[in-house]
């Protein structure tokens, strides 16, 4: 049996890609044991590549007032609703890692608002999702409710910003049919051994 295509685009291997890439990938492996599917995906286009994952490092990884588990909330809840499988599944996994849940992730996926999550949460996420949906209609009053959560002026921007990415994120996931690993599905469902 064959395994399925990780993207509907061919996938460049290792001994074809720049120096930087190859480092940065093999890294990872090294790191996390696999290679996720996206790092190969996007390899194929080297400039967009490291430009993608520039600004999600710059986003995910800063100290901010938005944790980096609730930054994972964002992407997780957002990608439900953008229909994008392989978000979901790959940031549901650092998601229950990092805010060390294993429930977190589907219940956010499912319905964000049924989530065991705190109010302030749910305003981040409402925000999230309104930025990701309807951008156009983000008014004074969505600041006003983020404000009153004691989120800053930066954190409504990380929040905006981490919810735009990733809409631009899953829309190319989508595209390319890119499958999430199968290590994802289990990462941070049970305690480790």
């Amino acid at each position: 049996m064959t395994s399925p295509a990780i993207s509907r685009f061919a996938i460049p291997s290792l001994a074809e890609m720049p120096d930087d890439i190859r480092t940065r990938i093999l890294a990872v492996q090294e790191k996390s044991g696999f290679v996720p599917n996206v790092f190969l995906a996007l390899a194929a286009r080297p400039d967009e590549f490291r430009a993608f994952f520039a600004y999600h490092d710059a986003l995910m990884e800063k100290d901010s007032g938005v944790s980096k588990a609730e930054r994972e909330m964002i992407v997780v809840a957002t990608s439900a609703a953008n229909q994008c499988q392989y978000c979901v599944i790959a940031h549901g996994a650092i998601l229950r890692i990092r805010a060390k849940n294993p429930l977190i992730a589907d219940q956010i996926a499912a319905n964000y608002r049924k989530a065991d999550i705190t109010p302030r949460q749910r305003a981040m996420i409402d925000f999230a999702m309104k930025v990701s949906r309807e951008a156009e209609a983000v008014g004074d009053a969505d600041f006003d409710a983020l404000k009153r959560h004691s989120f800053s002026e930066d954190d409504i921007w990380d929040i905006a910003a981490v919810a735009a990415f990733f809409a631009l994120s899953n829309r190319m996931a989508n595209v390319t049919a890119m499958r999430p690993n199968d290590e994802f599905y289990l990462m941070g469902r049970l305690p480790k051994t």
